[in-house]
């Protein structure tokens, strides 16, 4: 059971067994035994809707991952393909399917789209000659994904790229999708705010559809009051810069994947007494995240620099416990002791885990490397020197540190300074391309295309403007015991999470001028709410936000989002959803123009 899903203010169980009911429904349709073959990207997302042991109920047998050539035998009478819409991969199937018929013409086949059906891919399939084979074509609607008590994601992994690269909509469509499902399962939101374009196409599909289907309003009492849209754009700063919390080192470091991660496992391996080193582990250790551990809960939002106190004090608490056996006297007392082993236990093992995962961070943080790094991106945010060619992205780029490193820097110091001078531009362009090939000229043109990379072109910069009024640089951030959301940057406040403050306390028409400096339109809706149906607020009880993230969010605004839900006179409880968790190498690395398997 995901019992760490409902812990919140708002039930997110409940989208997580609607999806789960749809699920079984889709597989109850073909009888018989079956093997599933997986688009590998989505078995990551599935996993969080459903175990295998879910599967195995409704008789699913194997599973295999989507690979052209033959299928592994199986002695199954239904292979169901599950896949994303995309067209190389209906050729894969359309292999797998030839091969398969000559061995068992007696099989049944289905295919079920992930999140949508595609005419253009049926289209493919028909060219290949196999679109007769499928007994069902079918689409599994999985919008939005619950990845914690207060976390939903869409992982669309190239929402950002199709919306400001190749002016593609399909990821806002199935984002107004997702928030209908949303609103069909917890009431209409009454309020909705949005900054940007692709905020303001997202509230007009909402809107519309919520015409087309107004005799079918549930009565439910809504759990959200407000709905903020955010595009990714308004705050391209944000994910460029090295997030400072545990949880966003991990993701820094190592990536986070569907709320798991891969860690190097020699740091993990239990040594015993006289045994040398020769038996260390070859796999990564792998360990899931989220906030049904304990101890993951209280120190992943920390700034990094607060986690080593936190582990120390947990250290003496758990140990403590442990003494506790000593004093334990009477049956009664043993027997209490005893009954309380296991979640002890639990908590000693996971203090070792989070300790180790520390040292590998602290190992990285305390190098020379990261420091310098570090530096030149606070100097950048705090306006320094952003207008001439630094000679710390020179050295990296003599050195020939890894392009991404490079891309997210050069990209850092064009956003706060809104744009390069073009000699400034044309020189970092002509470095990058001499040192790390010419064939990454359609990778600069994308983050130009993006707004990442950009010449100045006469406007003057309102970075400084935006930075004093949002207050987005704070001098004396308190790391340890936070004040302010800045903690997560360890000085800058982000953006898009100051918007949000603001949002809820003064209100947006304070800021009037700041917004009309940040690009696309900013607006507000009201939804009606179905006649009778009028939410009363109890004495004291919060306001509940839904923010959404149009093109990726980063877990240090997650992190800042959870430090406002905390603070004892906001008032306000935020939900977080977005189409993507991101960090500024996933994310530039989306916009990059060449496989990612060749990228450095």
């Amino acid at each position: 059971m995901a019992a760490h899903l409902s812990y919140g203010r708002v039930n997110l169980n409940i989208l997580r067994e609607a999806a789960r009911k749809e699920l079984r429904e889709f597989l109850d349709k073909c009888a018989g035994s079956k093997a599933i073959v997986w688009d590998e990207y989505l078995t990551g997302p599935f996993g969080l809707i459903a175990q295998y042991s879910l599967l195995k109920e409704h008789e699913v047998e194997k599973m295999f991952t989507l690979k052209s050539g033959r299928l592994p035998s199986a002695d199954v009478k239904n292979i169901i393909f599950f896949v994303r819409p995309r067209l190389e991969l209906m050729d894969i199937i359309a292999q797998n399917i030839f091969s398969e018929d000559k061995l068992h013409p007696a099989r049944d086949f289905h295919i079920l789209f992930v999140p949508r059906r595609s005419l253009l891919c049926e289209q493919r399939l028909k060219e290949q000659g196999v679109l007769g084979s499928f007994v069902n074509i079918d689409e599994y609607i999985l919008d939005l994904i619950p990845f914690d008590g207060d976390l939903l994601s869409m992982e669309y992994e190239s929402a950002f790229r199709e919306c400001y690269l190749e002016n593609d909509q399909t990821s806002l469509y199935h984002t107004a999708k997702g928030l209908m499902t949303l609103q069909a399962l917890y009431g209409t939101i009454p309020q909705i705010f949005g900054k940007g374009d692709c905020a303001r196409h997202v509230a007009n599909m909402m809107l519309r559809m919520k015409r087309e289907f107004a005799g079918t309003q549930n009565q439910i009492l809504p759990v959200f009051d407000t709905l903020l849209l955010l595009d990714r754009n308004v705050d391209l700063l944000t994910p460029l810069a090295t997030q400072l919390t545990y949880e966003g080192l991990i993701d820094e470091i190592y990536g986070i994947n569907n709320g798991y991660v891969k860690l190097p496992p020699e740091k993990f391996a239990q040594k015993k007494q006289g045994e040398g080193s020769k038996d260390l582990p070859t796999e990564p250790k792998k360990l899931q995240l989220n906030s049904a551990e304990e101890l993951y809960a209280e120190i992943r939002d920390k700034n990094f620099n607060a986690v080593g106190a936190a582990l120390s004090k947990k250290a003496k608490i758990i140990s403590a416990a442990f003494e506790e056996r000593h004093n334990a006297k009477t049956v009664g007392e043993i027997k209490q002791f005893v009954s309380q082993l296991p979640h002890m236990q639990a908590a000693r093992s996971s203090l070792a885990n989070h300790t180790s995962v520390a040292e590998l961070i602290k190992d990285i943080t305390t190098s020379e490397a990261f420091f310098d790094n570090l530096t030149v991106e606070q100097e950048f945010m705090t306006g320094v020197d952003t207008d001439k060619v630094n000679t710390y992205i020179e050295d990296c780029i003599a050195q020939k540190d890894p392009l991404i490193k490079i891309l997210r820097l050069v990209s850092m110091q064009s956003v706060c300074n809104n744009g390069l001078k073009p000699k400034v531009l044309d020189y970092y362009k002509r470095e990058i391309l001499q040192t790390y090939g010419y064939e990454h000229i359609l990778t600069l043109n994308n983050l130009e295309k993006a707004g990442l990379l950009k010449p100045q072109a006469g406007s003057r910069n309102n970075y400084p403007t935006i930075r004093k009024t949002l207050k987005l640089w704070m001098e004396d951030a308190n790391e340890q015991n936070p004040n302010d959301i800045s903690y997560v940057y360890s000085g800058y406040a982000p953006l898009s999470i100051r918007l949000t403050q603001v949002l809820a306390r003064p209100g947006w028409r304070s800021i009037e001028e700041v917004l009309k400096m940040l690009p696309g339109p900013h607006f507000e809706e009201r939804q009606q709410l179905p006649s009778g149906l009028h939410k009363k607020r109890q004495q004291g009880e919060n306001r509940t936000t839904l923010v959404f993230f149009l093109g990726g969010v980063t877990y240090a605004e997650i992190a800042a989002l959870r430090f406002l839900s905390q603070m004892e006179d906001s008032g306000m409880e935020y939900i977080i959803a977005t189409t993507k968790l991101i960090n500024g190498t996933t994310w530039v690395k989306s916009l990059m123009d060449r496989p990612e398997s060749q990228i450095p």
